[in-house]
């Protein structure tokens, strides 16, 4: 057998233990399909941040990442620190250009700096492998850059935050408020203290990037993603959805269009019946659309130690057969300008849900600015919570009633004009919501 793959491992919190748990239990097993021993030989870890329940006793420890990066012991530096820039940006750049391969879980530092480091790794002849980064312990990077290469795709999407599938799955189970089960998933440790990341949708995002270079051969473009979170989703909209025969979800969609590529991640109806509506809780879900497989669906865990460390393992097991590839499929070199679509030109259907007063005219002068817009309305109800809030008098004439629209096909753009003149003109007494009906 060959020499061992001797790995350099920066970050030892709950990736970092369960990569050393995993090559602890599975080494034989692991160097046998790699055609070498997988072996640790030095970590690089804050005090603070390690995972305590890990013994790193038995390795060298080396206080600084770049260091570590640099060492000439090391054949592979696995970065599992995260953060887009700082440390974790150069010790990768020093590993690759002293010509040792890099594994990576870190997400946020490839969608800014992963055409960049591609090329760095091109230059090098080193790999940059990544499958950790994008749904975690699902194999989507290699069914993408490997098994797909026969496809033209054309689009990409799926439900790349857990910690947002959570909530969302939660609101429509237990009919809570969004702000109640975001407290319940803080301390069941689904989610962190600031949440910004994961419901403002970022976290996706920075997953959604990636899959788009990969799936398009263009350069990496966070950017150009187009990001709402879930944090004005209310049981009222889980009602209206659930209803109407379909379920609400956080997705990243990456579409391939006649003007160029379209990034967004957004909340969006799906229909009860595809596979995406039925992946609940922190599990995740990615669909790439083939011209010649058709629609591939993957599903699993997101995130979480065990997983993740899964698909480092898979890189590190790539590595050490010597099969290295391009990162994002392509050679960097002939990664394609990324060129945006207009976002405002997207097509769909849309639910509404305005707050509207009841009087006179009110509603006259909702459709006159529906048809302005070119808008056509497929159905219009008025609505009533299943749950009456306590305290709530809907006898005094003119308090507002929660009238819900589904439009028929109609740009976004139209729609977000039509919603703007509808609040100036008084009618309505909070911001008007809208939710993209996703064609599935």
């Amino acid at each position: 057998m060959a020499n061992a793959l001797k790995v350099g491992l920066a970050g030892v919190g709950t990736v970092g233990g369960g990569l050393l748990q995993l090559l602890a239990a599975r080494g034989d097993a692991l160097a046998a399909l790699a055609g070498r021993p997988i072996q640790v030989v030095a970590v690089s870890t804050l005090e603070d941040r390690r995972n305590k329940s890990i013994d790193i006793s038995a390795f060298r420890r080396v206080q600084d990442p770049v260091a570590l990066a640099n060492d000439p012991e090391i054949d592979v530096f696995v970065e599992l620190m995260g953060g887009e820039g700082g440390v974790a940006k150069a010790s990768v750049e020093a590993a690759l250009r002293a010509g040792k391969h890099v594994v990576t879980a870190n997400k946020a530092l490839l969608a800014h700096h992963g055409t960049s480091l591609a090329k760095l790794a091109e230059k090098s002849g080193v790999a940059l492998n990544f499958e950790a980064a994008v749904a975690g312990g699902i194999p989507v990077v290699k069914a993408i850059r490997e098994s797909l290469q026969g496809n033209d795709i054309s689009r990409v999407y799926g439900i790349l935050n857990g910690t947002c599938n959570y909530i969302l799955t939660r609101m429509e189970r237990d009919g809570q408020s969004f702000a109640e089960v975001l407290k319940e998933a803080q301390a069941q440790g689904y989610a962190e203290a600031d949440p910004t990341f994961d419901i403002g949708g970022f976290d996706t995002a920075h997953k959604l990037a990636l899959l788009t270079s990969l799936a398009f051969g263009t350069e990496v473009s966070f950017d150009s993603v187009y990001i709402e979170g879930i944090e004005a989703i209310t049981p009222a909209d889980i009602e209206a959805a659930d209803d109407l025969g379909y379920r609400i979800k956080l997705l990243g969609v990456a579409l391939r269009t006649d003007s160029g590529i379209e990034q967004r991640v957004h909340p969006a109806m799906v229909p009860k019946h595809t596979s995406i509506a039925e992946v609940d809780g922190v599990l995740n879900s990615v669909a790439i659309d083939g011209d010649f497989v058709g629609e591939v669906v993957l599903v699993g865990r997101g995130a979480g130690g065990p997983a993740t460390a899964s698909a480092v393992t898979s890189d590190l097991i790539d590595i050490g057969r010597g099969h290295i590839l391009p990162p994002f499929g392509a050679k960097a070199s002939s990664l394609k300008p990324y060129k945006q679509a207009e976002m405002r030109a997207h097509e769909g259907g849309y639910y509404i849900r305005l707050s509207v007063y009841d009087r006179t005219g009110a509603f006259a002068a909702i459709a006159s600015r529906m048809a302005e817009q070119g808008i056509s309305i497929e159905s219009i109800v008025q609505r009533r919570p299943r749950v009456e809030l306590p305290g709530l008098d809907r006898s005094h004439k003119g308090s507002p009633a929660a009238v819900v629209m589904i439009t028929h096909q109609t740009t976004e753009d139209a729609v977000r004009r039509a919603l703007a003149a509808i609040e100036r003109d008084g009618h309505v007494d909070a911001k008007p919501q809208m939710i993209r009906i996703e064609k599935l």
